[in-house]
């Protein structure tokens, strides 16, 4: 077959007070790079603090220049099935589909007109560094402000999926060498930053730093989030 294949795993822990260090969770995700230019991205997160509970498996195709296609999402929640959903970039109509069922709403069918964004906000650590190479090319210093389409405002991503959408900035920092568990890496430091009036989801997200390799795999190596979250987030396998 022609596809290259990456895969890896993330560590999620915790630093908040009399919890440093704990681990709260893990990512195990894939990339298919396919000749056509374009990505196949999987993803399973599981994440057991803080309470309840949230499994999340994810599928989200990615077109050449970084064009959003299709997203697949499946919940489930203190380990009780949450929803599912299917949502399509109609990109000549510059509409978002999404089909969606849970036990909370039903069946669900919605589309809007979204015009143009610069991707599906999928939850998966590795989707936010892969996000960064629509900044591929920018100067340390640089900031951009990023619209993207999620099937979920929730800053875990744990409600039905629906069509959301947020803002959020993306500024570049520099680069730097990261080590962690799975090696030493050239990186390229952003961080997210959300200075949208309204915050992510009716809710502010606080700053969260990612160093991601430096090349156009853009692989999540560490990541930082403090406020009330305090969490982390390490690569410790990769294969490539």
């Amino acid at each position: 077959m022609k596809h290259r294949r990456v895969r890896g795993t993330i560590r999620y822990t915790s630093v908040k007070p009399g919890m440093a260090g704990t681990e709260r969770g893990r990512e195990y995700f894939s990339f298919t790079h396919h000749r056509d230019g374009s990505t196949i991205l999987r993803a399973q997160c599981e994440i057991e603090e803080p309470a309840p509970t949230v499994l999340r498996d994810v599928i989200y195709h990615i077109g050449p220049d970084m064009t959003p296609l299709h997203l697949h999402v499946q919940l489930m929640l203190d380990d009780a099935f949450l929803g599912s959903g299917w949502m399509r970039h109609n990109v000549a109509a510059k509409t978002v589909e999404c089909e969606s069922w849970a036990p909370s709403t039903g069946r669900r069918s919605e589309s809007r007109t979204v015009g143009d964004f610069d991707g599906f906000g999928t939850h998966p650590v590795v989707a936010d560094a892969y996000a960064t190479r629509l900044m591929a090319d920018a100067a340390a210093g640089s900031r951009r402000q990023l619209r993207m389409v999620l099937p979920s405002a929730d800053h875990r991503g744990a409600t039905p999926p629906a069509i959301a959408e947020v803002l959020i900035d993306l500024e570049y920092v520099g680069v730097s060498r990261r080590e962690v568990a799975a090696g030493a890496f050239d990186c390229r430091h952003f961080r997210f930053i959300d200075d949208s009036s309204e915050g992510m989801g009716g809710r502010t997200h606080p700053a969260y730093d990612i160093w991601v390799t430096d090349d156009d795999d853009a692989i999540l190596v560490y990541g930082a989030i403090d406020g009330y979250m305090m969490n982390r987030y390490e690569l410790v396998e990769l294969v490539r």
